[in-house]
């Protein structure tokens, strides 16, 4: 978790910092992304929670999501700006509280990627949801199916942020 100031309470705050995962960081992760910022500025926690993207592959890099998913998310009113792939590095294994993968393989490349570096939580989005009917994220780049992926994203993301929010006690004041 990283350390910020809240100025107006006067204290440091820690953010808690959560990465999504796809393959190339066009369709799912971005997709992920925007999902969760827009769910955790509903609750409230934007400032205690940051939320970003990355691919296990560069093949993208630069570029904004993928067009089907700009549409799900427009058409769900969720806002997408200033989301760009990148490729998942070194440094995000150390930084991120969770790192979220789409699916097994992805899940698989950031276990070999990290080795024993990472501490944080590594787990794929739908592990969240209980009596799931998938257990991974299918890549809409192949299937065309944006309107599934969004809704199994959606569903992983608001149990995500549940967990978070139970884990770290969010919105929960400290009584003495």
């Amino acid at each position: 978790m990283e350390s910020t100031v809240d100025i107006e309470r006067g204290v440091a705050v820690w953010m808690i910092k959560v990465l999504f995962v796809c393959l190339g960081n066009i369709c799912r992760s971005p997709m992920a992304e925007a999902v969760f910022r827009h769910l955790v500025k509903e609750r409230g926690l934007d400032g205690l929670i940051a939320v970003d993207s990355a691919g296990t592959g560069s093949w993208h890099v630069g570029e904004p999501p993928h067009v089907g998913t700009r549409r799900v998310l427009t058409e769900n009113k969720i806002d997408y700006s200033g989301i760009r792939a990148r490729q998942v590095n070194h440094r995000d294994l150390e930084e991120f509280d969770y790192i979220i993968a789409m699916d097994a393989a992805n899940l698989n490349d950031l276990r070999r990627l990290a080795g024993s570096r990472s501490k944080a939580v590594l787990a794929r989005l739908l592990d969240f949801v209980p009596d799931r009917e998938k257990d991974d994220v299918p890549d809409p780049y192949y299937t065309g199916n944006f309107a599934e992926v969004y809704r199994l994203v959606r569903s992983g993301c608001e149990h995500l942020l549940e967990r978070i929010i139970r884990d770290h006690r969010l919105g929960v004041e400290e009584t003495k």
